[in-house]
């Protein structure tokens, strides 16, 4: 698949390029760029990033990050069946607990939520830091709403985290989900403060807290311009660009018009004159005789 020129591998994470060291130099770049491509469109355009990371797995799938990069693609496209297999082939590599949240959530997109509330309760849990720990809160927390426990799942997102007045890279997501789950057992206007939490947490945009905050006000979000108004806009406006081409085609045909009209005049005068003049010398005939 076609790569920009732009793109040297150099980009990806230090750690990732230590890795690709076991492979040989230009083979190692092959791979770098693939998975520079494969992080560029994850969010964009998974598809295109999944094809990308079949390629760098074809190329060097005995490298952790390699099947990590895989695993995350295929879990972005909706196939857990084969992210799963390939997180479970990087932490045998690796040996990290890293994936453990995300490998559970493939389970509940599998539709096994009882499996991934089984791995909440793993020790590879307390071996997760702060932002995994939270992370699988989330995952089992979802899985009990799957299940359809969802007052256990308001209370499975309760704990120090979410109490906490700090703001940290998962606080939204954390916050959100918490109102959500309590937006589900009807505690509307506890949901209600939540959801304003989570958008005041919210600075990269991640959650869509604020068109739930206008959800529950009763707000509606409608274009200025219906759909009608929009087409004749669009009409008008291919109108005005037909007349705007058109218009030289009939300065010239009015050109045209113009000077045969101009020359008319002068054909018609001249043929006065040659009258008048023809009358002039009959009349002059008829007094000589």
């Amino acid at each position: 698949m076609p790569i920009p020129d732009d793109v040297t591998g150099d980009e990806i994470d230090k750690d990732v390029r230590q890795e690709l060291m076991s492979l040989p130099k230009g083979l190692a770049e092959e791979v770098a760029r693939n998975l520079v491509m494969v992080a560029n469109l994850l969010d964009e355009d998974p598809e295109q990033a999944y094809a990308y990371s079949r390629i760098a797995l074809r190329l060097a799938s005995r490298v952790a990050a390699v099947r990590e990069a895989a695993g995350f693609a295929a879990y972005a496209t909706g196939k857990y069946t084969e992210a799963l297999a390939e997180f479970r082939a990087a932490r045998r590599m690796t040996g990290s607990v890293e994936l453990w949240p995300v490998m559970a959530d493939c389970e509940r997109g599998m539709g096994r939520p009882e499996r991934a509330l089984a791995m909440a309760g793993e020790p590879e849990v307390a071996k997760l830091d702060k932002a995994g720990q939270v992370e699988m809160r989330l995952v089992a927390a979802g899985a009990r709403k799957d299940m359809g426990q969802a007052d256990a799942a308001v209370v499975t997102l309760q704990g120090p985290e979410l109490a906490s007045n700090s703001i940290q890279p998962w606080t939204a997501r954390l916050r959100y989900a918490y109102a959500d789950a309590l937006l589900a057992v009807d505690r509307e206007a506890e949901a209600r403060e939540w959801f304003a939490k989570a958008l005041e947490a919210d600075q990269g945009g991640m959650t869509d807290a604020s068109d739930r905050l206008a959800e529950l006000d009763g707000v509606e979000f409608t274009d200025a311009m219906g759909d009608e108004d929009a087409a004749e806009v669009t009409e008008t406006a291919a109108a005005v660009e037909v007349d705007a081409d058109e218009e030289p085609a009939a300065t010239e045909a009015e050109a045209t018009v113009e000077s045969a009209s101009v020359e008319d005049v002068q054909d018609d005068k001249a043929a006065n004159d040659a009258a008048d003049g023809k009358a002039s010398d009959d009349q002059g005939s008829d007094d000589k005789s």
